[in-house]
């Protein structure tokens, strides 16, 4: 049987806010090098950026019931999750789903899968991060769950963690780590902008760096 959870916890939006002015590699090294999902996990078009609390779904292979079910759990600014069993070539979203999404507000969809109809959803507008397309249809046959964890790579994403992907790929901030994150990732962006003026000034990266 089916296991839905509909109540969450969630990151407070004002640390959602936050998190938007950093990329998914700042935010991945500011913890210590953790989070990173799959690097062939990227956006269907490299303009698209997503950023927002984790509705975690698990989908049986080659069936997209689930997905659907996961649409109607989803609050306004969620991110859709989605781990389909290791079967990738398949089409588990499409343009429906995405006007679907769009009514809902959902705020971008990362799958480990495959999607179709690419060229209309990066007209609609919709954040798609996937493996890649496939035009291989699936069922309806149901089965899996929404909002227990779920493992993409060597990631475990629990529901209500926040996601942050853009063209580099996609990085999990587990809730608890989130206020350090932003914190670290801001010191890291200084650090950098100060790294920038040195090599204006001349200096090379080996001596910045400490290296000979």
């Amino acid at each position: 049987m089916a296991e839905i959870k509909k109540e969450i916890a969630r990151p407070e939006s004002s640390s959602v806010q936050r998190a938007r002015a950093f990329s998914s590699a700042t935010l991945h090294e500011a913890m210590g090098r953790k989070g990173a999902l799959p690097y062939g996990i990227k956006p269907i078009a490299p303009e698209m950026r997503l950023c927002g609390p984790a509705i975690t779904v698990s989908s049986p292979p080659m069936d997209n019931l689930m997905i659907h079910r996961a649409l109607y759990v989803a609050q306004p600014g969620d991110i859709l999750v989605v781990e389909v069993g290791g079967a990738y070539e398949a089409g588990y979203w499409g343009e429906i789903m995405t006007c679907a999404a769009q009514q809902r507000g959902i705020a971008g969809l990362v799958i480990d899968g495959c999607v179709r109809d690419g060229a209309l959803i990066h007209k609609m507008g919709f954040p798609v991060f996937s493996r890649g397309l496939s035009i291989r249809g699936t069922k309806k046959e149901g089965g899996g769950f929404v909002n227990s964890p779920v493992k993409i790579g060597d990631i475990t994403i629990h529901p209500g963690e926040l996601i942050v992907g853009d063209s580099d790929g996609v990085v999990v901030v587990q809730r608890e780590e989130i206020d350090r994150a932003l914190a670290e990732a801001q010191k890291r962006e200084e650090k950098e902008e100060g790294i920038k003026k040195e090599l204006a000034a001349g200096k090379t990266t080996l001596e910045i760096y400490g290296f000979r």
